[in-house]
């Protein structure tokens, strides 16, 4: 599969007037990624292995060296499979949903997002203790924004 650029021109410009904040496309040697998220980085050259392999090591060992560099969270991260605001209790008065030290289920609700007057319940995908909250309550977050930190059990 290949785009010739009015096509892909006219996928801008289609993002560009969505809510989605994304679009990915990979067919074989043929990848395009179209986003509207700060944070995106693309790699789309292919090079040698044993070059590659070179330079992530050398980029790797110069981030852990850094003196502001940031560790590693250990867990499993719950994403926000949408842009909305999160809610992560059931109602105003009810209690949190999760707080760090809980134990979390496969398939247990740990938060709801709303978007466009639409209420959408979070699940675990894995089971373990709630290590960390990256969201404060009714905060707006993006697509695939994290959400907790897991510690798989």
């Amino acid at each position: 599969m290949s785009l010739n650029i009015d096509e892909i021109r006219s996928l801008m410009s289609d993002l560009e007037n969505s809510s989605l904040r994304e679009f990915k496309i990979d067919d074989g040697d043929f990848s395009l990624l179209l986003s509207k998220n700060d944070h995106t980085t693309v790699v789309n050259t292919p090079a040698a292995p044993a070059q590659t392999q070179v330079q992530e090591q050398t980029a790797t060992s110069e981030i852990a060296e850094h003196p502001l560099a940031k560790p590693a969270k250990v867990g499993t991260e719950i994403v926000a499979p949408m842009v909305g605001t999160v809610y992560l209790q059931p109602k105003p008065d009810a209690p949190m949903f999760k707080a760090v030290g809980d134990k979390v289920s496969v398939g247990e609700t740990v938060a709801v997002i709303e978007a466009m007057k639409l209420m959408t319940e979070i699940h675990s995908d894995v089971a373990g203790t709630v290590s960390e909250i990256l969201v404060e309550n009714e905060e707006v977050v993006d697509y695939n924004k994290p959400l907790y930190i897991i510690v798989p059990d």
